[in-house]
C-alpha cells in the first residue's frame, strides 16, 4: 500500500525530505507558508532573474529538489497554507491548516490526513533588547539578508552588524554586496569562548574552513572590520538610528567599563542565533528537550509514531545538516529504515555536521550577563510595548515565576507575533536561563499556531485529494 507522507516546510530540509519520499515510492503533501518554496534559506529574486545567484548558496541543489518534486504526479505542493492545528486519527496524523494569503480573507480551510507527517519548520532569528532596539532601523539579521537577496536592497547606507554566530559573516557579506557600508561585524563571543567552542571539534569541520575563511577574506577586502568580544548595547537616534554604542564584553556578555565607542550608522543588524520553530511540533505532541528542540532519534522520528521532524527544529547546524537530516527523515517516513544502502552517506554526513552545531552552541552560546546593558525604559516587548522596569516591578509586586500570570498581568507576549519576538527573553528574565516556567508553560505552546478568524475556524474543511490529474499544485518556483 502506498504511503502518503505530509510534509510541513519547503525548505531545505523539506525539499530533501520530499525527495528522498518520492524515491521511496510515497505520495508527498508538502504544506508551504510562503508563496514559493525555498524557506529562509533559499529567497528568490524578485525582479532579477533565477540566474542571478551571487547572494544565493547551493542553488544548484534547490533547482534540483524542485525539479524532482515538480516533475512527479505523486506530489502535491500547497503554497501559502498556513498550519494552524496538527490531530491524531486512527490513520495517523492529520493536519489543519488555511490556504491563502496569511490573514487575508477567503481562505480555504483544508484538513489533510496521512501516514507520516514529517515537521520542517525551521528557525527564526533570536535578538535580545538592548536601549534602543524599538528604533525604526533595527531589523534582524534574517530580515536584512531576505531583503537582499529578494530585492537586492540594503536596510541602510551605513549598517552595524551585531549579535553572535557565525551567521552574522553571510549576512555583512549580502550588505556589502548590494551597496550598503557595513561599519562593522560584533561578534559578542570572546576570543576564549570561540576557541573552546570550535577547536575541540576542528578535525570534522575542516570543510567548513574555506567558507568562513571566505567570508572573512572579504569583509578584510571591504575593510569591514570583524571584531570579537564586542556587542551593540544601545542604538541611538530619533526618530530612527542614526548611531549605536559598541562595547567590549567579558565571557558572560557584561560591558566592561570605559570601552565603548559610538559608530554613525543608519541601520543595525542583530542576531544572536535562532530559535527554532515549535509550536507545530508540540501540537502534535512530540517531546521537546531541556535545551528546546524537537527529540529525534537516529531515524528522525519523534516521540509520536509516525511523526518525524528535520532541520533546525532539532538544533540549530545550517542547510547541509537539515538536507542530511531532511534526507533520513523523508526515507524512513515513506517506510524505508535509516540503515538502507540509500542513506549510509546522508547519515555520516549528519554525523560530521551535527558537531558544527555542537560548535555553535558552545562557541556563540548567549552570555548570562547580557541583561546587564538593560535600562528600565528599555522595551522588552515591542508588541504591548512592555518596557524592562514595568516587568520587574510587576514580577516583584506578584512574587511570580510562571509565564502565564506573568503574561496576564503586563501583557507581555500577547501581541500579535505571540510572543515569537520577545519570547524566550521573557522567561530569561522571569526564570533564568534554562527558561524552565514554574508553572510549566513554555513561549512555544500555542494550541492555534497561526492567526485564524473565527468564520474560518466555523467552515468545514476540505479533504484535497491526490489524483494523476492534479499533480503538484504550485507557484512558479523560479
Amino acid at each position: 500500500m502506498t504511503r502518503t507522507v505530509i510534509i510541513i516546510g519547503g525548505g531545505p530540509a523539506g525539499l530533501a525530505a520530499a525527495s528522498a519520499a518520492l524515491d521511496r515510492g510515497a505520495r508527498v503533501v508538502m504544506l508551504e507558508a510562503a508563496a514559493r518554496l525555498g524557506g529562509q534559506f533559499w529567497r528568490h529574486p524578485a525582479d532579477r532573474s533565477a540566474t542571478d545567484t551571487g547572494l544565493q548558496h547551493g542553488w544548484r541543489t534547490f533547482l534540483e529538489l524542485t525539479d524532482r518534486i515538480s516533475g512527479d504526479p505523486s506530489a502535491r505542493v500547497i503554497t501559502n497554507a498556513q498550519v494552524w492545528a496538527i490531530d491524531h486519527d486512527l490513520q495517523g496524523p492529520r493536519v489543519q491548516a488555511a490556504v491563502g494569503v496569511a490573514d487575508g480573507p477567503g481562505r480555504e480551510m483544508i484538513s489533510i490526513a496521512g501516514d507520516s507527517l514529517i515537521i520542517a519548520t525551521g528557525a527564526h532569528d533570536r535578538t535580545l533588547p538592548f536601549p534602543g532596539w524599538d528604533l525604526p532601523g533595527v531589523v534582524t539579521g534574517g530580515a536584512a539578508q531576505a531583503m537582499a537577496k529578494a530585492e537586492a536592497v540594503a536596510v541602510g547606507a551605513r549598517v552595524a552588524v551585531s549579535g553572535s554566530g557565525p551567521f552574522l559573516l553571510p549576512v555583512a557579506a549580502s550588505l556589502a554586496a548590494v551597496g550598503a557600508q557595513v561599519v562593522g561585524v560584533f561578534e559578542a563571543s570572546t576570543p576564549g569562548a570561540l576557541a573552546a567552542g570550535w577547536l575541540p571539534r576542528a578535525p570534522w569541520l575542516a570543510g567548513r574552513v574555506p567558507e568562513l575563511a571566505g567570508y572573512l577574506a572579504e569583509l578584510a577586502a571591504r575593510r569591514i572590520p570583524y571584531r570579537t568580544g564586542r556587542a551593540v548595547i544601545r542604538a541611538h537616534g530619533d526618530p530612527s538610528v542614526s548611531g549605536v554604542t559598541v562595547s567590549r564584553v567579558d565571557g558572560d556578555w557584561r560591558p566592561f567599563p570605559g570601552t565603548a565607542e559610538y559608530f554613525d550608522a543608519d541601520a543595525v543588524c542583530v542576531s544572536h542565533g535562532f530559535t527554532p520553530r515549535l509550536e507545530l511540533a508540540i501540537a502534535a505532541g512530540c517531546a521537546i528537550s531541556a535545551d528546546r528542540f524537537v527529540t529525534v532519534d537516529d531515524a528522525q522520528s519523534t516521540s509520536v509514531a509516525g511523526v518525524y521532524a528535520a532541520g533546525e527544529t532539532t538544533g540549530i547546524g545550517g542547510s547541509d545538516v537539515a538536507l542530511a537530516e531532511g534526507r533520513i527523515a523523508g526515507h524512513v517516513a515513506a517506510g524505508g529504515a535509516p540503515t538502507d544502502p540509500e542513506l549510509r552517506r546522508p547519515v555520516r554526513r549528519r554525523a560530521t555536521l551535527r558537531r558544527l552545531a555542537a560548535a555553535i552552541r558552545d562557541g556563540h552560546r548567549i552570555g548570562r550577563n547580557w541583561t546587564s546593558w538593560l535600562t528600565d525604559d528599555t522595551v522588552i516587548c515591542r508588541c504591548e510595548e512592555v518596557s524592562y522596569g514595568r516587568l520587574r516591578t510587576v514580577l516583584a509586586a506578584t512574587g511570580t515565576t510562571g509565564l502565564r500570570p506573568a503574561k496576564l498581568t503586563t501583557r507581555v507576549g500577547l501581541g500579535p507575533c505571540q510572543g515569537r519576538i520577545c519570547g524566550p527573553t521573557v522567561e530569561e528574565l522571569l526564570i533564568g536561563a534554562d527558561r524552565r516556567s514554574g508553572d510549566g508553560v513554555i513561549i512555544d505552546r500555542r494550541p492555534i499556531a497561526a492567526p485564524i478568524r473565527l468564520g474560518e475556524l466555523a467552515r468545514e474543511p476540505d479533504s484535497p485529494k491526490m489524483t494523476q490529474e492534479q499533480g503538484t499544485t504550485q507557484e512558479e518556483d523560479r
